[in-house]
């Protein structure tokens, strides 16, 4: 029998993996989804890193995801007279919007709408901190906490405040419609701070992709619950999150967004900065490997590279060492034991119980492969939240369905169309089974599927059956 990998790996495709060749080697590595970071390059970019996946799932046999990261609000400082200024640790400073003589430019008419005495303003990823001390809809006045040379176009940060701002950008709603247009399978909205910017893209995307909130704002952490609601998963976006909030807090936040997902059903991405030494090493630090392993064994879904694979020396190096620290902690019993988790009454429902019985029939029966198959890729999704300690082989009647199912925990997403019935399911999912050896004729697997069949939202069949030859 194969060796089965139940958490998910995230690489984000750049410069150093952007040919069908290194892609192909990162999925081969155990890279399930490709990040298309939209913060950078082009559409052309774009376009051509997609038509690479795609090209490697055709060769590989095996659906792949693209995961489009839009690039979210950017706040920046504007442009400076003289082209930056040195600040002496607390000394008064006058912000406005235009920049006017003898201030300091911030062209975000938002941040002044906000601002009150207690806001924290963050520059340059926190080398520099202002607290407002006053603050009206043309000037804020602030007072300088941590000192340094303030350069134009620097990042700014807003600790204490939620702005009136959507997390849609104009050039967001371009690359969203863009990516839409040439078929990705993921969205991941950037700087989300409430369950509306989620159910603003929603609208727009109109069931064409699954929906990821970035959670990298405090205030996000204000109203997780219900942005877990509104959204098909989650990102622990742990950069922007740890110049947001002090650091030692981060380790927490992370925990709680994880429980919260875990409890919703949701599934949950660690990201950020989980094996940087290896952007310019072949190996990792211990630390990064025990980061790694501290998120597989917290039960995330997935877990991502950025830089390491976008734009690092060792990409494909950096995919096989996630691989190998994912399976490590899932070889381990303490992993398995840490895994359950109460669910909320939300999943009070005959497709949630079913879901929930396909777990207890891993424990009691140790079938070879549990398999789901599902329309919309609901089912997947609530049968990965229970992780059963089984191989889950999940049938979608679409590849697109099929793509949306890399990400969850577990999944092992196959195409499986014409299928009209369960006796269907049991043949198909016998030949899948053996084919992807997980399992050997006359061994049990356990099947879910709905009656009536082929419709969305029916899950309500679990049956015990034997791999036929």
């Amino acid at each position: 029998m194969r060796e089965y990998r139940f958490a998910k790996i995230i690489a984000t495709l750049g410069p150093a993996s952007s040919d069908v060749g290194t892609i192909r080697a990162l999925a081969e590595a155990g890279a399930n989804v490709f990040r298309l970071n939209f913060s950078h390059g082009t559409h052309d970019e774009h376009r051509a890193r997609l038509d690479a996946i795609r090209a490697v799932e055709t060769d590989l046999g095996r659906p792949l995801a693209a995961l489009a990261d839009l690039q979210g609000p950017k706040l920046r400082i504007g442009q400076l007279e003289g082209g930056s200024i040195d600040l002496a640790e607390d000394q008064e400073i006058i912000l406005t919007p235009e920049g006017a003589e003898g201030t300091i430019a911030l062209p975000h008419p938002e941040i002044f709408a906000a601002a009150r005495a207690g806001v924290v303003l963050l520059v340059d990823d926190g080398k520099l901190r202002f607290d407002v001390v006053t603050a009206t809809p043309e000037r804020i006045v602030a007072r300088t906490v941590v000192a340094g040379r303030l350069l134009p176009r620097k990042g700014v940060s807003v600790i204490g405040a939620t702005l009136p701002v959507s997390a849609l950008t104009p050039k967001d709603r371009a690359d969203l419609a863009f990516a839409l247009s040439i078929g990705v399978d993921w969205i991941a909205l950037s700087f989300v701070q409430r369950p509306e910017d989620v159910i603003e893209l929603r609208d727009l995307v109109g069931g064409r992709a699954r929906i990821m909130a970035k959670i990298e704002k405090p205030s996000a952490l204000d109203c997780l619950e219900a942005i877990v609601e509104k959204a098909d998963a989650l990102m622990v976006a742990r950069g922007d999150l740890g110049v947001e909030m002090p650091p030692e807090v981060v380790p927490r936040m992370q925990r709680r967004i994880l429980s919260v997902c875990r409890q919703f059903g949701r599934p949950v991405v660690v990201a950020t900065q989980m094996l940087e030494s290896m952007i310019t090493a072949p190996t990792p630090t211990r630390a990064e490997v025990s980061d790694v392993a501290t998120a597989v064994y917290a039960g995330a879904d997935a877990v991502m590279l950025s830089a390491e694979s976008a734009a690092g020396r060792y990409p494909v190096q950096a995919v096989a060492m996630m691989a190998s620290i994912i399976r490590d902690v899932e070889a381990d019993e303490e992993f398995w034991s840490g895994l359950r988790v109460k669910r909320g009454e939300a999943r009070a429902d005959v497709s949630a119980v079913i879901c929930a019985a396909l777990r207890e029939a891993a424990v009691a029966l140790q079938p070879a492969a549990i398999v789901a198959y599902t329309t919309s890729g609901n089912t997947g999704f609530r049968a990965a939240a229970e992780r059963p300690r089984a191989p889950l082989l999940c049938l979608a009647p679409t590849l697109e369905v099929a793509r949306r199912l890399c990400l969850p925990w577990g999944l092992c997403p196959r195409v499986a169309a014409g299928v009209g019935g369960m006796s269907d399911v049991v043949h198909v999912a016998s030949r899948l089974v053996r084919e992807e050896g997980l399992g050997e004729p006359g061994q049990t697997m356990a099947l879910t599927a709905g009656q009536p069949f082929g419709v969305a939202g029916t899950t309500n069949v679990l049956r015990i059956e034997r791999i036929d030859g």
